[in-house]
């Protein structure tokens, strides 16, 4: 299995029409190297990874990736710049093509580290952190954020939070449009209580119209991702495509132009076996990716047996390829 850190040739700027939300237990490398199957073109994006992990931790394990997972960027937690400025040259090294500074998660675990959404409540800290950043690297810095956290929901204070980051230099901005509420819910609560506001989103666009803006939050349907392309640079999706990856199959002609024939089921899940016998041949196990594909089965026939394989049968059986092919072939004709 192809694994890199090292230095790479730079490559051709990246597209944020549609990409892949950073998330917490579940865009690990094995993640991001199935759903690479399924569309060229999708940016994906790591995990959030904090900057004392990187830095005071096994950094060349958070860096790992291969690289047939690009486009590919590294999503970061932190707010001291001089950290942070470490890490974005740790990035270029190990050859993402970005490297994005997480304002929107609302766990109390980061808040207690000043890290995530409650940096909206310190614009100027959040551009000092990019102009670290930037002048760290070459590759692009970006923020993800949300439209606001209570004590800060107002339009004025979105504005003021955006324009003080643009002016250390950052040019795309991805918003998830709901405001993070910092007490009293738990972050499955906050993606899901507090309203989407789409518009305020798309005022943002109008009133920033040379900043690049993505859109996150609530989008399911690959025909939603294409309404919204009508107001915004780009969309993100996020549990949408964990849950349902097979509409990441379309993304490329839709979304893309590209000619390349849509793949099936069977053979996007065909097309990792030899990562699958690479991650197996290293002591690894199958669990750790087939974790990934469930929802691979989503919406037919023999969705539930395909399910039980890969989620229960995995643990039991030590036949892991045998059980994989098995997999394979229950989507026979899918």
């Amino acid at each position: 299995m192809s694994r890199t850190v090292e230095p790479l040739a730079p490559r051709a700027p990246l597209s944020r029409r549609f990409s892949v939300a950073p998330m917490m237990d579940w865009t690990d490398r094995h993640c991001r190297f199935f759903l690479r199957q399924l569309s060229r073109h999708a940016l994906l994006y790591t995990e959030m990874v904090t900057t004392g992990a990187l830095l005071r931790g096994d950094g060349e394990r958070f860096l790992a990736h291969s690289v047939a997972e690009y486009p590919l960027a590294l999503q970061v937690g932190g707010s001291v710049p001089e950290e942070l400025a470490a890490c974005a040259r740790l990035a270029e090294a190990a050859g993402y093509g970005e490297i994005n500074l997480n304002v929107g998660c609302p766990s109390d675990r980061v808040q207690n580290n000043l890290i995530g959404a409650c940096l909206m409540a310190h614009p100027a800290l959040v551009a000092d952190c990019v102009a670290a950043m930037r002048e760290a690297t070459t590759i692009p810095v970006t923020v993800k954020h949300r439209i606001g956290i209570n004590g800060r929901d107002g339009y004025d204070a979105l504005c003021e939070f955006v324009e003080q980051v643009r002016q250390a230099g950052c040019r795309s901005f991805t918003v998830h449009a709901r405001i993070a509420i910092l007490e009293g819910l738990s972050p499955k609560e906050n993606r899901e209580i507090p309203p989407l506001r789409y518009d305020v989103a798309a005022r943002l666009k109008v009133d920033f119209p040379d900043l690049e803006i993505i859109l996150n939050g609530g989008i399911k349907t690959l025909e939603a991702c294409t309404e919204h392309l009508q107001v915004f640079d780009g969309v993100m999706l996020g549990r949408e495509a964990y849950h349902n990856p097979y509409l990441l199959a379309t993304v490329d002609s839709m979304l893309f132009g590209a000619p390349d024939p849509v793949a099936s089921r069977q053979e996007a899940l065909a097309r990792l076996r030899p990562y699958v016998e690479a991650h197996l041949a290293e002591g690894g196990a199958l669990h750790h990716i087939t974790r990934h594909v469930l929802g691979l089965a989503q919406g037919f026939k023999g969705a539930r047996r395909f399910r039980q394989l890969l989620s229960v049968e995995v643990h039991r059986r030590r036949d892991s390829l045998a059980l994989y092919d098995e997999a394979i072939d229950l989507l026979a004709g899918h």
